[in-house]
C-alpha cells in the first residue's frame, strides 16, 4: 500500500526544544502529535493517511527507551510505502542542559528523584542522566539531521525548522552555517573551517559595524588573496566529498565556518559557499550569531 504523506520526526534531548519544533510544525500546517509511543508509529500514519491527513510530525523522546531501537527499522519500511520521511534531532550541549533543567526545576526523564537531597549530588545525577540519554538515542542523531539549539533564540530554531521544509526528502540538503568560537562550535557540526587568521573587517572602522551579508564587506573581503584560496580550499574539499557522502545515503550535512565574532569573515564565506552549491545540490544556510537564514 503506497502511502502519500510527508513526516518529520522530531527527536533529540530532552530540554533541546522539541516543543517549540512542534510549533513550527503546527504553524506550517503539520498534524503534531507529542511523545507518541514507537511501537504506534505505523500504524498511526496509516490512520492518518486514512484520514486524508497528508503532512503528519511526530515527537519522541527517551520517555519511551524502552522501544525507541524499532524506530529506524520503522522508518525505513514506512519510506518504501512511499512517505516522505525527516528526521530532526535536537541537540545541546551538556552544561546547557544541565542549566536548562536547574532553570526551570524540572526533573529530567532519566533522573533518579532530583528532588531533595545534596545539590552537587543532583547535579551529578542530571550529568549522569544526560550522558546516558545521549548514549540512548545515538542511532537516531545518527540519522537524522542535527540542529545545535545551545545558544540560538526559538524564533530561530523555528526558522531553521521551516527552512528544512522545503528541502527535497529524497536528496542530500546541505547546510552551511556561520559561527563565532567565542561561543562555541556548533555541535551539528560534519564539518568545521577556521577562518580566523585570514585578514578581518573588524579592525576596519567603516567596516565593523556591517556584516558578511554587506555589499561594502563582501567586496574588501574579496580582495583578499587569502580569503579567496581558502574559499576556493573549501568549495574544492566539500565538492570533492560530497558524491560520496550522497552515495553512502546522508541525507544532510553541514558545513560550519568559524570566526571570531560569527559577523564578517564567516559570514562571507558562507554565503558564497551556498551560491556555489546551490547549482548542484539543495542548500542551506544559517548564520547563528545574526540570528539569519
Amino acid at each position: 500500500m503506497k502511502i502519500n504523506m510527508d513526516l518529520v520526526l522530531i527527536t533529540g534531548m530532552a530540554g533541546s526544544g522539541k516543543s517549540v519544533a512542534l510549533h513550527a510544525l503546527e504553524d506550517a500546517g503539520y498534524y503534531c502529535v507529542d511523545n507518541l509511543p514507537p511501537e504506534l508509529l505505523a500504524q498511526f500514519v496509516v490512520l492518518e493517511s486514512q484520514q486524508g491527513a497528508t503532512q503528519v510530525a511526530i515527537a519522541m523522546d527517551v520517555r519511551s527507551s524502552s522501544s525507541l531501537p524499532q524506530v529506524p527499522g520503522q522508518l525505513r519500511t514506512l519510506q518504501e510505502q512511499g512517505v516522505r520521511v525527516k528526521s530532526i534531532f535536537l541537540d545541546a550541549t551538556t552544561d546547557i542542559l544541565v542549566h536548562r533543567f536547574s532553570e526551570t526545576r524540572r526533573r529530567h526523564p532519566l533522573s533518579q528523584a532530583m528532588a531533595g537531597g545534596d545539590a552537587p549530588d543532583q547535579r551529578n545525577a542530571l550529568f549522569e542522566a544526560i550522558e546516558l540519554e545521549r548514549a540512548m538515542l545515538a542511532e537516531l542523531r545518527e540519522q537524522a539531521h542535527v540542529i545545535d539549539t545551545s545558544i540560538i533564540r526559538a524564533a530561530q530554531l523555528q526558522a531553521y525548522i521551516k527552512g528544512l521544509l522545503n528541502a527535497a526528502p529524497s536528496q542530500l540538503t546541505l547546510v552551511f552555517e556561520s559561527f563565532a568560537f567565542k561561543r562555541g562550535i556548533p555541535v551539528d557540526a560534519d564539518y568545521v573551517f577556521d577562518v580566523r587568521m585570514l585578514p578581518n573587517p573588524h579592525y576596519e572602522q567603516e567596516l565593523k559595524a556591517l556584516t558578511g551579508r554587506d555589499a561594502p564587506v563582501a567586496n574588501y573581503l574579496a580582495l583578499q588573496a587569502e580569503v579567496c584560496e581558502m574559499l576556493e580550499q573549501i568549495e574544492c574539499f566539500i565538492a570533492r566529498w560530497l558524491p560520496a557522502l550522497a552515495k553512502d545515503h546522508r541525507s544532510y550535512v553541514t558545513v560550519a565556518i568559524g570566526c571570531t565574532g560569527g559577523q564578517h569573515r564567516s559570514v562571507y564565506l558562507v554565503e558564497q559557499l551556498a551560491v556555489l552549491f546551490s547549482k548542484e545540490w539543495v542548500t542551506l544556510k544559517r548564520h547563528r550569531e545574526l540570528g539569519l537564514t
